[in-house]
């Protein structure tokens, strides 16, 4: 389990590393030397591990003080302690200027162009990528991808590469207080320094320790193999980013867009079956504008044709029996039947006056007529009763 607090970190033998004959690698390792690091990042390599476990377990930040108890001994660690132990320099910046920064972007470059800050640390020179693995790994302990690079990083990394003197005292125990507060997203880390640190504390008895891992030690070998694997890492990079630059394929793109077609053929199915409802719809008009044509065929003024048809009744009854034609005249006045025999003849031609008479009426007064087809009806009863009396 204490194996997980330096897993991922990088401790230096600076005696190894400084005999190499790679320029770059002995400038920047220099660099770190005179920043005040070298006590930090080479000091004996030995970890408690469960001492170490004990320490994160039961630590917290109080008074602006990193306490913990471990073996039942309470633990108190200062700024100053953190500084006398390790040497470093106490007066400096505690934060990085921008226009050293800006300085570093183009040093650092592997291109000459200034780098970008949100990007990759593809884009330094293989000796500052390396500084760069040991100020995340072993200064700023960040966890995720070591190959981005972060604004935090790239300050610290401006402190050596620049040579601004900084506060290193300060810088790396505000880390440290991070570390042991609880809920706190930075990692936990400083695995070997903190061993260090239980040692100088007086009345604390110390289990066995077990030597840091070689793995994680810079030397010159290590040195070497660090860069045989990143050049590998940038001849993959290129043979990846080769592919993506390839112009994509038109003919697959244009095959995709005639298959396509095929579908939109159900719309014209659909517009077909539209005009089939229209054509019904057009017929079902025609039926009732036919409809509609023959409506005025049906309207018969029923009022005015009653007087008439009596009228024409008559004609025909007095023409058929012309000696009954005073009796007509005669029923319309006096019902009686008796008197058709008294009453002598008259003449024919007092049938015209009559009719055109009752022709006028009808004209001149509708609603007058309507009543008098109530009274006529009878008396061409009576007439119709006496001619076949007499017949």
């Amino acid at each position: 389990m204490a194996s997980a607090f330096y897993s991922n970190s990088v401790h230096i033998d600076f005696a190894s590393v400084l005999a190499m004959e790679i320029p770059g690698f002995v400038s920047v390792l220099h660099a770190l030397t005179a920043s005040g690091l070298e006590g930090f990042l080479g000091c004996p390599a030995v970890v408690y591990k469960s001492e170490l476990v004990e320490f994160f377990k039961n630590g917290l930040v109080r008074d602006d003080l990193v306490v913990s108890t471990v073996n039942g001994v309470p633990i108190e660690i200062s700024e100053q302690f953190l500084a006398e132990t390790f040497e470093f320099p106490v007066d400096g910046l505690s934060e990085m200027p921008k226009d050293k920064i800006y300085d570093a972007r183009s040093i650092v470059s592997l291109s000459g162009e200034p780098v970008n800050l949100s990007g990759r640390k593809g884009k330094m020179k293989i000796e500052y990528r390396l500084l760069c693995d040991i100020m995340a790994k072993s200064i700023s302990v960040k966890a995720g991808s070591f190959n981005a690079l972060t604004v935090e990083k790239f300050a610290l990394l401006t402190a050596v590469v620049c040579g601004v003197k900084m506060n290193w005292a300060n810088v790396l125990f505000n880390i440290f207080k991070k570390m042991v507060t609880p809920g706190a997203k930075q990692a936990k880390g400083y695995a070997v320094q903190i061993s260090l640190l239980l040692e100088n504390i007086p009345n604390l008895n110390l289990g066995e320790s077990s030597e840091f891992p070689v793995s994680k030690i810079l030397t010159a070998k290590t040195v070497h193999r660090y860069i045989s694997v990143t050049d590998k890492e940038s001849t993959q990079e290129v043979a990846d980013a080769s592919p993506v630059k390839q112009a994509p394929k038109k003919p697959r793109a244009s095959k995709k867009r005639l298959a396509a077609v095929p579908v939109k053929s159900p719309v014209v199915k659909k517009t077909r079956s539209l005009k089939k409802k229209s054509s019904s719809s057009q017929s079902a008009l025609e039926m009732v504008v036919v409809a509609q044509e023959a409506i005025p065929i049906q309207i018969i003024p029923a009022t005015p044709a009653v007087e008439p048809m009596v009228e024409d009744q008559q004609a025909k009854i007095v023409e058929k029996h012309p000696a009954d034609k005073v009796a007509v005249t005669a029923g319309e006045q006096e019902p009686g039947g008796e008197q058709v025999e008294e009453q002598p003849a008259v003449e024919s031609s007092m049938e015209k006056p009559a009719v055109e008479g009752a022709a006028e009426e009808t004209a001149d007064d509708i609603s007058e007529k309507a009543d008098a087809p109530v009274v006529r009806p009878r008396a061409l009863n009576r007439v119709k009763t006496q001619t076949h009396a007499e017949a």
